[in-house]
């Protein structure tokens, strides 16, 4: 197998079997499976069939988003590809991934913020990031500052992950920022949106009509104040580390 999907089960039991079916009508088929259910609930029942058909790590404590790189560390694949709850890739997704390889090798998520330059910038304010992809289309691969809810890469580069872990991880958000800056910082690796052009959605990472609707719903991360207090936090915190942006570099 070249590639292992990491998907996350936390309390979107509904979202599952979408996902799972779109994984299974990618256009390349090599790839494993390993399911994450966080946090079991009794009142969520997730789709057997679905579990029982992936490699499935069932845990009864909440270890938060930072958690499913823990269980990335299980794949037996060069590459893995983590994925949020509520994306819902396009058949041609993994596809679009190796053929992206080819030219920028490096994290390639289905969305990405380019941020402004400044300090104490207050992401996820609109005034303080450019967003790339799904939720835009971009004609061409787009090197951005952070890649947001699905993450391609080499599962060697998750050793940069860790070596840059905090004390004390936040659990619930600033994960998709630790991930762009720890591989950078160790390994030089930048992070890239493959091309979503407008008129094959086929290629897109992310549905935007779901991601949009499940991405405002009341157990969605983005709904969350708190949560997004703490994403600003994290993001000054790595700014603060020496995390040089796109708008502070050359390729």
């Amino acid at each position: 197998m070249s590639v292992t999907f990491v998907l996350s089960g936390f309390r979107r039991p509904h979202t599952l079997k979408e996902q799972y079916t779109a994984i299974k009508n990618q256009t390349v088929q090599d790839f494993e499976i390993i399911l994450w259910v966080n946090l079991v609930d009794q009142r969520i029942d997730f789709d057997k069939d679905v579990v029982n058909n992936c490699q499935s790590i069932i845990s009864n404590t909440d270890f938060g988003s930072w958690g499913r790189f823990v269980a990335a560390l299980n794949a037996r694949t060069k590459y893995i590809c983590v994925i949020d709850d509520d994306t819902i890739p396009g058949k041609k997704w993994l596809e679009n991934c190796f053929e992206t390889l080819k030219t920028h090798n490096g994290i390639l998520s289905t969305r990405g913020a380019l941020m402004n330059n400044g300090h104490d910038l207050k992401y996820p304010a609109p005034e303080s990031y450019k967003a790339v992809g799904w939720c835009s289309a971009n004609e061409e691969t787009t090197r951005v500052d952070m890649g947001c809810h699905s993450w391609f890469l080499e599962k060697t580069w998750l050793r940069g992950f860790f070596a840059e872990m905090p004390d004390v991880s936040p659990m619930r958000y600033g994960e998709d920022t630790h991930l762009s800056y720890a591989v950078k910082k160790h390994f030089d690796i930048n992070t890239y949106v493959p091309k979503h052009p407008k008129n094959d959605k086929d290629l897109w990472g992310s549905m935007p009509e779901t991601a949009t609707r499940y991405g405002e719903e009341p157990v969605a991360i983005s709904m969350d104040y708190h949560a997004n207090v703490g994403m600003n936090q994290y993001w000054n915190f790595v700014r603060q580390s020496g995390y040089h942006i796109v708008a502070e570099q050359k390729d």
